[in-house]
């Protein structure tokens, strides 16, 4: 067995983990990047390839590594299909929005990180960790190319993905670390790439259509104006879907696809929930999908994995140059994640609960009826003009949908509720457990409004 001895640690090369290792990297501390996957097949993830905030990404990569990834930047609003109601709506997106080569863009971080400084090792995959008596994270195990290697650092960061296995090795008894997580909180998700021989209409927006059941739905997001990302998933509280099955009906049924070619397939869990109460504990963060860190009315998550990233390696340096570890020390890391973008996605986790809780074809007359400026406000932003809604309740077009309307009107009260609280988040451990309290008081009327099962 061999041991190296590394500052930081940081496991999975994706978005949160190659930022998270660049960050370290440029300050000149010693950090290890390590990768399960071979290196050809590094940066290589299942992805929607949409992202918001495209042009405002962190610097620990420059933003000029990874601009050339970015293929269709024209994208500029929603195209939402609902066959229920024969209806198409268009719906602005705000904010800066492209469509990326996910491989190429992953590739181009991996770069960035090791441009920075960052020590890469592919085909490491890790089993387990190691702990101090008393419960610091010293480093991880792992198998590289049939050898067994220990690696030694001051702080480990997660950037492992969704149910990182990292998370099942790490004794976190006597910690704040958020270990309520459980399969319901996530997405089944499959993707395909696909080339057709003539441009597509709606090569300048994303699109979305409902699944045949609540909590799903299918994307074509256009990389190019032939390059198509066409995928679909579900949340994993509903029956499972035959998602490749799914996939190639609808695609046998829309004419623009005739005679596609498939260029890529792949499969994927992703975190549709509320980020995580604490992603810290004594010598370890969690960064990116590892930590929830995705908006769960999307699935987008590439944004906020990113800064989620620096922001754990800027942390992870501030700790080792105090010579502290201590989840204390490690906890300004939490606070810097709720202000930036934690507390709008635990609102929009508000309505992924709501939807859970309502028929599909209830669903879709409601999203017919609502006009597209509110509908843009409350998917991306959480947010939305409160008297509009109201003003609904008696427009004749949201006839027979009045009922799940004055809902979610009520459930904006609620969200509304967890924003605020979300932004109050504790600037230290100390007054933790009482957020916590009142954040769950807030959500037992969020499940009693909706009808929804406790989702925690």
């Amino acid at each position: 067995m061999t041991t190296r001895e590394y500052d930081v640690v940081v496991v999975g090369a994706g978005t949160a983990g190659c930022y998270a290792a660049a960050t370290v990297a440029r300050e000149g501390y010693d950090v290890a990047l390590l990768e399960r996957k071979p290196e050809e097949e590094g940066g290589h993830i299942a992805c929607g390839d949409a992202l918001k905030g495209a042009g405002s990404f962190p610097d620990a990569i420059p933003q000029s590594k990874i601009d050339p990834a970015m293929t269709n930047t024209d994208v500029d609003h929603g195209r939402f299909e609902i066959p229920q109601e024969d209806t198409v709506l268009e719906i602005p997106v705000p904010g800066e929005l492209a469509v990326i080569d996910r491989w190429e863009y992953g590739r181009r971080i991996i770069e960035g990180a090791e441009e920075a400084g960052a020590d890469l090792h592919y085909d490491t995959l890790v089993q387990d960790v190691t702990q101090a008596d008393d419960g610091t994270v010293t480093g991880v195990r792992a198998m590289r190319k049939g050898e067994q290697i220990d690696y030694d650092a001051e702080i480990v960061i997660d950037g492992a993905g969704a149910l990182s296995i990292l998370q099942d090795k790490v004794d976190f008894d006597g910690s704040t670390f958020d270990t309520n997580v459980s399969y319901q909180q996530f997405c089944s998700a499959y993707r395909e790439v696909v080339t057709v021989d003539e441009p597509v209409e709606w090569s300048d927006a994303l699109v979305f259509k409902p699944t045949e059941r609540a909590a799903g739905y299918l994307w074509y997001f256009p990389r190019t104006d032939t390059e198509i990302n066409a995928g679909l998933g579900f949340q994993m509280t509903e029956e499972p879907m035959k998602l490749v099955d799914d996939l190639k009906r609808d695609l046998r049924d829309r004419e623009e696809f005739e005679g596609a070619t498939v260029e890529d397939k792949l499969g994927a869990a992703l975190p549709t929930r509320r980020p995580y109460d604490s992603a810290v504990a004594p010598g370890f963060i969690a960064a990116g999908d590892a930590a929830g860190l995705v908006n769960p009315t999307t699935g987008g998550g590439i944004g906020g994995a990113a800064h989620s990233g620096q922001y754990a390696g800027e942390q992870a340096i501030e700790a080792i140059e105090a010579g502290d570890v201590s989840e204390d020390r490690l906890w300004e890391y939490n606070k810097n994640v709720m202000d930036h973008f934690g507390a709008r996605f635990a609102t929009l986790d508000v309505y992924n609960i709501f939807v859970t809780a309502y028929d599909i074809d209830d669903l879709m007359g409601m999203l017919a009826a609502l006009p597209a400026q509110n509908i843009a406000e409350g998917l991306y932003e959480g947010e939305t003009e409160i008297g509009l809604w109201l003003k609904l309740k008696t427009a004749l077009k949201s006839f027979g949908h009045w009922g799940t309307i004055y809902d979610l009107y009520e459930t904006k009260q609620l969200a509304e509720r967890v924003l605020d609280h979300y932004e109050d988040y504790p600037d230290a451990r100390a007054g933790f457990a009482d957020w916590q309290a009142r954040r769950d008081d807030i959500m037992d009327d969020v499940y009693a409004t909706t009808g929804a099962d406790p989702k925690y």
